[in-house]
């Protein structure tokens, strides 16, 4: 009786932790987390790239005029810096990216993409907070 008592617990925990999820299925989860950041801020490339000419315009404008404004051209130009850096990261990113699957376990699999999903992470932050400053900065 307890025998059989046993084998059904047991059967029943192994069948429960035979349906749960496997790594490669959390793998595959997690992949497509990083494109789907990728995704999402990969469009606003253009828009990094017209804000850049905007405000290179803008500081030259103000330069050209003789301005007494000094710190607005600073601003501008280090928001020109910053909307290169975020459109430079995304490509450094993109170039490094390389999910080579063979003869990896799916641990290393897992850690490669957590740390692909931090990196792309912060690709996505710089863009999002460099075209929030462009928006501030280049409202007129």
């Amino acid at each position: 009786m307890k025998l059989t008592r046993f084998s059904l617990i047991f059967i029943l925990f192994a069948s429960l932790l035979a349906c749960g999820p496997t790594q490669k299925d959390l793998n595959m989860k997690k992949r497509a987390e990083v494109m789907a950041i990728h995704d999402e801020v990969m469009p606003k490339l253009g828009q990094l790239k017209a804000f850049q000419k905007k405000a290179v315009q803008k500081a030259d404008e103000l330069a050209a005029m003789d301005s007494r404004d000094t710190a607005r051209i600073k601003q501008l130009n280090v928001l020109e810096k910053e909307l290169d850096q975020a459109y430079e990261g995304m490509f450094v990113w993109m170039r490094q990216y390389k999910l080579d699957e063979e003869d990896k376990t799916p641990e290393e699999i897992k850690l490669y993409l957590d740390t692909q999903l931090t990196l792309v992470s912060e690709v996505s932050t710089a863009i999002k907070d460099a075209l929030a400053k462009s928006d501030s900065l280049l409202a007129d």
